[in-house]
Formats: structure tokens, C-alpha cells, sequence
């Protein structure tokens, strides 16, 4: 939908919707594409739901390790709501419509949780440094109100610059096309459809990418390089193994999260394909938050047990 101004000689046109299209151009499996992603959004809010809850009734995960995990699967729950739901709407109703208000506050939440995301892994990999580099002082530098702080900063801290960087590229004018080849409203795709100079928001874009994805990537880089260094010098190879078996599943989000973000935000407009574009997005939005809970739950033998404490609860 547009709104046509006359002024004088010339003609305005203030776009007032935009068209998702989503997953439109395989119309013959909309229905399977429902349901594979209803099933992937269930088993997203299932398995994060169940970490959170054995975090907090299991006595044997009150640690900062399992406070920080906790909080990333909460994060994860609100982090796909922002999209999936949406997302299968419009594969029910074969319309993807959305207002102008309604795609800067998808993109607004998804910006303000993936930062959060990013921030609060950098912190996880601290907490991670300080056990293993520097374990007789681990309770008193990571006691409960240090790691209260370190998560409200992490939710906190991003949600001025996201909502700024946000109000910014919906104050661009969109007199073209109207249609995003995208599933939700994302940064780059929405900033092809502006028309004029955006070179100044691209920039935007590079520098709150480089201050959200890569400084927090670096100092996860720092950290590991830390406790890598700490683990070889263990003289036992069972501590060794420990070790790593704790860090090892942190490090494999770390890597799944920060690649695709990292393609998709520090490339914004020219250099990218809507295609691959959209799968990358598929990777970070749906995929990545899908193998979480299994990456943290399968490798680490706490988390095991508590699940089978549950289990056995439940059964009797």
C-alpha cells in the first residue's frame, strides 16, 4: 500500500507496507515447509524450556555456568518467537503483508536479541576463562551479583544503539519496490529497497557490526587462547579432558553464530545474493537455535544427569 502526495510538480510516494516473500517461490510445498518449521519452533521452545528449568531445580547446576546458559536459552526462546511465528503465518495465508511499523519492530527485536546473544556469549566464555585460568578466586569474582550484572548488561547494552540504528533506516524513503525476498525483516535486504544515498547507514551498519559481532568474537578468541594455553599445561590428561569437554560446546555455538552473522552484517547491501542471503539467515534464525539445546546438553554430562533425574521423577 502507498500514500501519493502531490506537492507542487512533483510526486511523493511514502510506501506504507511491505510484501515478504518469503518462501513464495516454492508455492507447492508451503505445507511442508508449516510443518517442518512448526515442528523446529516447538522443539526450540521444549528444549530451552526444559534447560532453564533443571537450571533452576537441580541444586547440582547452581553455578554461573548453568545462571549464563539458562539466560542464552531464554534469550533463544525470544529470539525466534520474533520470526518463526510470523513466518508461519504467512505460509498459512500465503500473504506476507507486513506494516511499516510492524517490520522495523521484527527488525528492531531481532537486532536487540542477536547483540544480546553476542554479548552474552562473550560473557560466557569469561566465566569459562576465569574457572579454568583462574579457579581458586572463581567464586569471588564470578559470585551471583557479578553474574547478574554481566547478564543485564548483556540484555541492556544494545537496545539504544539496535533501536537508534533501526529508527535510522526506516527514516530512509522506500519509493520503489515494495516486496522484500526475504522471510523477516532483516537489515540488508530492507536497505535494497531504499532508494537515494544509503552509504551513510551502511556504515552504521559496519561500525555497530564490528562493536556488536566482531569485538565480542575477538575477546572470545582472547579468552580461548587463555584456557587453551592453561589446558595443555595440566599435567592430567583426565583434567585435560574435562576441560575441554566444558568449553567445547560453548565454542561450537560460538562458531555457528558469529560465521553467519558476521557474512550476513558485515556485507549489507551490493556484494550479497537474496538467495544465499536467505539461506545464511536460515542458518542463524532457525538452524543454529535448533542445534543449541543439543550441542549443550548432549556434551556436557551435568546436564545429562539432571535430565535423567527429571525423567525418573516424572516416570515414578
Amino acid at each position: 500500500m502507498e500514500n501519493r502526495l502531490n506537492t507542487g510538480n512533483s510526486n511523493f510516494t511514502a510506501m506504507m507496507e511491505f510484501v515478504l516473500l518469503g518462501f513464495s517461490d516454492s508455492p507447492n510445498i508451503q505445507w511442508i515447509l508449516f510443518g517442518i518449521f512448526l515442528v523446529i519452533y516447538l522443539t526450540i521452545l521444549i528444549s530451552n524450556s526444559v534447560i532453564i528449568l533443571i537450571t533452576k531445580i537441580e541444586p547440582a547446576l547452581q553455578t554461573p555456568m548453568y545462571f549464563f546458559l539458562s539466560n542464552f536459552s531464554f534469550l533463544e526462546i525470544c529470539y525466534v518467537t520474533v520470526t518463526i511465528p510470523r513466518m508461519l503465518m504467512d505460509l498459512v495465508t500465503q500473504k506476507g503483508n507486513i506494516s511499516l511499523l510492524a517490520c522495523a519492530t521484527q527488525m528492531c527485536f531481532v537486532l536487540m536479541f542477536g547483540g544480546s546473544e553476542c554479548l552474552l556469549l562473550t560473557v560466557m566464555a569469561y566465566d569459562r576463562y576465569v574457572a579454568i585460568c583462574n579457579p581458586l578466586h572463581y567464586p569471588l569474582v564470578m559470585n551471583h551479583k557479578v553474574c547478574v550484572q554481566l547478564v543485564t548488561a548483556s540484555w541492556v547494552s544494545g537496545v539504544p544503539v539496535m533501536v537508534g540504528q533501526t529508527c535510522q533506516i526506516f527514516s530512509l524513503p522506500f519509493c520503489g519496490s515494495n516486496t522484500i525476498n526475504h522471510f523477516f525483516c532483516d537489515i540488508p535486504p530492507v536497505l535494497k529497497l531504499a532508494c537515494g544515498d544509503t552509504f551513510a547507514n551502511e556504515i552504521a551498519v559496519y561500525v555497530v557490526a564490528v562493536i556488536f559481532i566482531m569485538v565480542p568474537f575477538l575477546l572470545i578468541v582472547v579468552s580461548y587462547g587463555k584456557i587453551i594455553s592453561s589446558i595443555l599445561k595440566l599435567s592430567s590428561a583426565r583434567g585435560r579432558a574435562k576441560a575441554f569437554s566444558t568449553c567445547s560446546s560453548h565454542l561450537i555455538v560460538v562458531v555457528l553464530f558469529y560465521g553467519t552473522a558476521t557474512i550476513t552484517y558485515l556485507q549489507p547491501k551490493p556484494n550479497q545474493s537474496e538467495g544465499i542471503g536467505k539461506l545464511i539467515s536460515l542458518f542463524y534464525t532457525v538452524l543454529i537455535p535448533t542445534l543449541n539445546p543439543i550441542i549443550y546438553t548432549l556434551r556436557n554430562k551435568d546436564i545429562m544427569m539432571a535430565l535423567k533425574k527429571l525423567a525418573t521423577k516424572l516416570l515414578r
